[in-house]
């Protein structure tokens, strides 16, 4: 066989192997771009499962209502605690207690004046929610007859009376005896005279039974 023959053979060899070598790499790198667009959404996903992932494992607040501690609970933590007295009323508060206290017993020793009196101890309600609105609140001063019945609500307005709420608290609080039959009054710091406050108890204050 003629040398040039050989050497021509060679490079034909030589060419279809490259030529082979260069057809693979192009399908191999065609084949993993294929297979990354098939998977891209494992890719896109995999940040969006880790966030739920980690979302999943954070603690949630509690919803339940906490449990309220039975007698025997409160009898450790009222044990555990240290209580100091508290005066009823403030100093103005006590000087319209005592001068309307003398007032009412001048006018009918059977009546009392009481002090801080809650309107759940004093009012009744079919509807437990009107009932909720009321139970906790209070009035200064309540006027009782002879039998103890809630007569005359009386209420101190002090110089900072007013401030926030306080306006629509007493609202609520006249509304509620208004429909149960106590009268509502207000003396008022500053303006309300003795001889005023005197005047309101003996319109307010019926005379004794005997004496009528």
């Amino acid at each position: 066989m003629p040398p040039y023959f050989i050497a021509l053979v060679l490079i034909v060899l030589l060419g279809g192997a490259f030529a082979g070598v260069t057809v693979e790499r192009f399908l191999s790198r065609k084949r993993r771009h294929a297979w990354r667009e098939r998977n891209r959404w494992r890719w896109e996903q995999r940040p969006r499962a880790a966030t739920v992932e980690s979302e999943k494992w954070v603690p949630k607040p509690d919803t339940v209502t906490p449990k309220q501690p039975d007698a025997a609970d409160q009898l450790r933590i009222v044990m555990a605690a240290n209580f100091t007295i508290q005066p009823l009323l403030n100093k103005s508060e006590a000087r319209v207690f005592k001068e309307l206290d003398r007032f009412v017993i001048s006018c009918n020793p059977g009546w009392q004046v009481m002090a801080q009196v809650s309107l759940g101890e004093i009012l009744r309600c079919k509807d437990a929610d009107a009932y909720r609105c009321i139970n906790s609140k209070r009035v200064d001063l309540l006027l009782v007859d002879e039998d103890c019945q809630p007569r005359h609500a009386i209420e101190y307005q002090g110089g900072a009376h007013h401030q926030g709420s306080a306006a629509a608290r007493d609202a609520v609080k006249k509304e509620a005896l208004r429909r149960a039959g106590i009268s509502y009054h207000e003396v008022v710091a500053g303006q309300t005279t003795p001889s005023e406050l005197r005047q309101l108890v003996e319109k307010l204050v019926e005379k004794p039974k005997a004496a009528q």
